[in-house]
């Protein structure tokens, strides 16, 4: 531990200049948040895409922007660490009533780690724990909005209430039916109060700002009697008249889970203080950890940082290995699992079978795509992350061999830190939620024996949201590449998510073909394709023989989804992409919305 003197002239500027960078950073990425609120008035979704893309980048833009800052104006990266020591003293100085201390703490590690060249520190130079806590901040300022409007109902004017909340959000378009949806509403809410007295503290609180995502807009809040509360979620939705509806009312933590799932696109939310909307998040979906909730609000970096310390913690209090992930191995990615953490670790291999014609940018090219791309509840999102050390006595020997045959130039074993701890070091990796591979899961119907009620209905059940899955990618201008079931995988709750990114493309880049009658006898007794075949050619009735070779599932998915193999399909979706028409894709079944007619 160094003396804690702050006395290096140099080191207070250095602190400042971070800040600003910091300041800057969330000044940019709240107004395009806050941008989302006219984007969805004036329906210009086009616009709303291109700012979830570009968003996502504004991060390490900043991050750059302060290095070149720090570089050119202090020499940074020149001075002895015991200068660093009391930079950080000073920074967590200008942290006091800072509205935002926990991004602005990642922030500091991010450009320290950068001009310093190195990933591993300890608390003395980078916030490994946080410095300031993020409880009870408040924004003071006279006109600043509250982080949620508490309103207090009676059964009597319930409705009207209603409709108060969502005019307090002043949404500069018309609503089709304002009275009509809020008394869907509370149709919707009658049979969760009903069998309640309504007690002193019945109230319905609600975050100040709306939830904006792909062509929605999301209220979300909480009624609350006595002890008990009960989480809502309010999607509007402009309709074909183009005037504004609310289209469902979704309740309970599940739903809430499904609406902030891993697998879709983050949201744009105009926050002062991020941990209050995080805090209040948790309290309606009190099992989803805050890392991914605020990878949800589009904080990503802090999602990783919260995600890491999670994971350290998780480290500590466990003994099992790391071990080869079960299942048909990639071509493309290695993946190993820590059987108690509920996530799996992917790298690129150093190399790949001939008929895998592709890079390691290309396939990074791929996660990124995926990163920046709607994914419509079908595609898991990934953590990126570099140099990732891992103590070596917690990997399996066989895991180790595996990394040193197939990305040996991922891989550096050593003790880094010279305290005689040897560690295995990731150069690059992926982390994904883990979930049980579409195979694997259908494989277990099977060997419980489809004639058994419970194990055909789950087959049955997997088969059909495998093509939803697809129907969904496509909507999205999705073409997921390689279908195979090991590419897919099942949630808890039964959805099937796309994980495998190694060959996807968006849809308007493929050709998708018919395969050409045979002009002869020779040619249609071929082993061998005989046709011509470009680069991005797809011929969807050949999908069949891969995907179809139970007779059982053969029957579920062609009830289903036999569209799938057929080119017309592919191409009429890839015309209407092409034209520039936006399908919604709802993170709610559709028996859930109310019928006004809202855009289908």
């Amino acid at each position: 531990m160094f003396p804690q003197r702050l006395d290096a002239p140099e080191a207070y500027g250095i602190a400042k200049a971070m800040m600003d960078g910091f300041n800057r950073h969330y000044r940019l990425f709240r107004t395009e948040s806050a941008r989302a609120k006219h984007r969805f008035e004036t329906a210009d979704w086009p616009g709303q895409q291109r700012a979830q893309r570009e968003r996502i980048e504004f991060y390490d833009l900043r991050v750059k922007e302060c290095v070149r800052r720090l570089e050119k104006e202090f020499g940074a990266g020149s001075q002895p660490m015991d200068v660093w020591h009391q930079i950080k003293l000073h920074y967590i100085g200008l942290l006091v009533n800072h509205h935002q201390p926990e991004l602005a703490e990642t922030f500091f590690n991010s450009v320290t780690t950068k001009i310093l060249h190195r990933t591993h520190f300890h608390n003395d130079f980078i916030f490994v724990r946080p410095a300031v806590s993020t409880e009870y901040i408040e924004n003071d300022e006279p006109a600043a909005l509250p982080t949620y409007r508490a309103y207090y109902p009676s059964r009597s004017n319930l409705h009207s209430t209603l409709q108060a909340v969502i005019d307090n959000f002043r949404l500069q378009r018309e609503f089709e039916d304002l009275a009509r949806d809020t008394a869907h509403v509370l149709a919707a809410i009658e049979p969760r109060i009903a069998h309640m007295t309504l007690r002193a503290n019945f109230q319905i609180q609600v975050l100040a700002s709306l939830f904006y995502r792909n062509k929605g807009a999301y209220v979300v809040g909480k009624i609350i009697n006595g002890f008990s509360e009960v989480p809502f979620a309010l999607p509007i939705l402009h309709t074909d008249a183009g005037k504004l509806a609310i289209d469902a009312a979704l309740f309970g933590e599940d739903d809430l889970l499904a609406l902030f799932s891993f697998a879709r696109a983050y949201f744009m939310v105009d926050m002062e203080i991020p941990s209050a909307y995080v805090q209040f998040l948790r309290s309606l979906m009190p099992r989803k950890p805050r890392a991914e909730i605020y990878n949800a609000l589009g904080l990503a970096k802090q999602g990783k940082t919260l995600f890491y310390r999670d994971f350290l913690s998780h480290l500590k209090h466990s003994s099992d290995k790391f071990r080869i992930a079960p299942g048909i191995k990639g071509m493309v990615m290695l993946v190993f699992d820590l059987p108690s953490f509920p996530f799996v670790f992917k790298l690129i291999k150093d190399f790949f079978p001939h008929q895998k014609e592709t890079t390691r940018e290309q396939i990074k090219g791929k996660y990124l795509l995926v990163k920046q791309h709607d994914r419509v509840g079908r595609m898991a999102d990934t953590l990126e992350y570099s140099e990732v050390a891992f103590p070596r006595d917690r990997f399996d020997d066989a895991l180790i061999a595996e990394i040193e045959k197939f990305a040996p130039s991922q891989l550096e074993i050593s003790d880094r830190d010279g305290d005689g701890q040897t560690e295995v070091i990731i150069k690059h990796l992926y982390i994904e939620r883990r979930m049980v591979p579409l195979n694997i899961y259908l494989q277990e119907a099977f060997d419980a024996g489809l004639s058994d009620p419970r194990a055909h209905q789950r087959m049955e059940r997997s088969v059909i949201e495998y093509g939803n899955a697809i129907k969904d990618l496509v909507a999205a201008n999705i073409f997921p590449g390689d279908m195979l079931w090991k590419n897919f995988g099942v949630t808890r709750n039964g959805k099937v998510v796309f994980y495998d990114y190694d060959e996807i493309e968006y849809l308007t880049d493929c050709h998708f073909r018919r395969v050409p009658a045979p002009r002869n006898e020779e040619e249609e007794m071929s082993g061998e394709v005989w046709y011509s075949v470009g680069p991005r050619d797809v011929f969807p009735e050949t999908f069949g023989p891969f995907l179809l070779g139970n007779d059982a599932v053969r029957e579920v998915f062609m009830k289903h989804h036999a569209d799938l193999l057929d080119a017309a399909f592919w191409q009429s979706h890839k015309e209407r992409i092409q034209a520039g028409h936006m399908l919604d894709v709802f993170p709610y079944d559709s028996d859930r919305r109310f019928a006004h007619g809202a855009a289908p």
